[in-house]
């Protein structure tokens, strides 16, 4: 299998060009500044994705209001971040012109921490603690919210926007059955929907520019009875038909990308990352993002997840010729065979951000695969700068500083 040619081919994503089949999945690093700011850490990160090539970058999951998030120093999109984000782009583009820029514009909800935040929720789930119940009215507020925060990212020189219904923040909270609760936003699958849709309708009136490119980053399946991809309010039973009408009404209203995805932080995490010991949850993935190609027009750019678990030609996949089975080889065959149309890259992207430029360049050989040692988790966790534990000192010094600190994460949650 000719694996570079695939992957290296550019492919049409709205009015865009993509240089190639790498997308960079966006990664919550919280290293912001204390006005939600991105850093010099944060720049660095952003700037290795670009020389690295990565065809589509999702800026991380930031947060269209500061009153309820879920990282303390955690990206903010308001009007007083918009003259920082604009000269980060800026800086971005002068580097490679050719990578195209999403923000993954996003809002906690139940996952918010109130020991910064406020912790809103819609319906309380079991285990997570609560929150304020939200009204109809401050739903509205936050659809106001997203509307601003696009016209905030398209005046700073991002290419589109990635709406966050995944993982179990407050779209997924909004649109899974386990919200039955009877308003406006609740019950039905179309006063479910009605979030999403209102929303990508407010944002297209705000921004104005048929350049700018939405889409969606969704679990299509949370896998927990209740959650987005469930047959009903406390249904184990699988039954992912909402999902897919969701993606087909994001995309008659102007969606020109999906990125599939699974699982919630709450629950579910194996799903959304699978470890070291299970990197067969992997497969899943095409499965789902198969799903949703079968659904929408051939334009409709899907990205699949969950190609980290690949690595080279030394994985813990058994059953498989390792030749076959590597992270280049694999996410060659998903793309020919027709069950996505680029491969997303999260911790993969952490441990080599210049992992399309070395297989560009024949140097296959070179990459830094992730080992899935999950240490980047551990430090998010503990609301610190994120980043390869493995592969780069910053972040290999600040875990050392949280072990000899706070001790394992075992005895953490213990």
């Amino acid at each position: 299998m000719d694996y570079k040619k695939t992957l290296l081919a550019p492919i049409k994503i709205g009015s865009y060009t993509c240089q190639n089949r790498f997308f960079a999945q966006p990664m919550e690093c919280v290293d912001s500044d204390d006005e939600g700011n991105p850093t010099d850490k944060t720049c660095l990160r952003y700037e290795n994705l670009y020389k690295g090539e990565f065809g589509l970058v999702d800026l991380e999951a930031i947060t269209v209001t500061n009153e309820s998030r879920a990282r303390k120093t955690q990206l903010e999109i308001m009007p007083r971040n918009e003259k920082a984000l604009t000269a980060f782009i800026k800086r971005l583009k002068e580097i490679n012109p050719k990578t195209i820029i999403v923000f993954q514009l996003t809002h906690s909800g139940e996952i918010s921490d109130s020991d910064f935040s406020r912790k809103v929720t819609v319906k309380p789930l079991y285990g997570m603690g609560g929150g304020d119940l939200l009204t109809e009215e401050e739903v509205d507020k936050i659809i106001d919210q997203f509307a601003l925060s696009s016209k905030i990212a398209a005046n700073a020189g991002a290419d589109g926007i990635d709406l966050k219904f995944c993982h179990g923040y407050l779209g997924s909270q909004i649109l899974r059955p386990y919200n039955d609760r009877k308003w406006k936003y609740g019950g039905s699958w179309e006063n479910r929907s009605r979030f999403a849709y209102d929303l990508m309708e407010r944002i297209q009136k705000a921004v104005n520019d048929t350049n700018f490119i939405i889409g969606s980053k969704l679990s299509v399946w949370e896998g927990f009875p209740g959650g987005t991809g469930s047959a009903g309010p406390d249904s184990p039973l699988m039954d992912i038909s909402e999902s897919l009408d969701l993606v087909k009404g994001l995309e008659e209203r102007g969606a020109s990308y999906f990125v599939e995805s699974l699982g919630n932080v709450h629950c579910s995490m194996a799903y959304m990352e699978a470890i070291g010991d299970e990197p067969y949850l992997s497969y899943m993935h095409f499965y789902f993002a198969n799903e949703i190609k079968k659904v929408v027009k051939p334009e409709t750019v899907v990205i699949g997840s969950h190609f980290s678990s690949f690595r080279g030609n030394k994985n813990k996949l058994l059953s498989i010729e390792p030749e076959k089975s590597s992270m280049f080889a694999m996410g060659a065959r998903c793309i020919d065979d027709g069950m996505m149309d680029m491969i997303g890259l999260g911790r993969q992207s952490f441990s080599d951000p210049l992992t399309p430029l070395k297989l560009r360049e024949g140097r296959e050989d070179d990459v830094k695969y992730c080992t899935q040692c999950m240490n980047c988790e551990e430090l998010m966790i503990r609301q610190m700068p994120v980043g390869c534990v493995l592969y780069n000192k910053i972040y290999t010094d600040l875990f050392q500083e949280a072990r000899k600190k706070f001790g394992k994460l075992e005895e953490l949650h213990s």
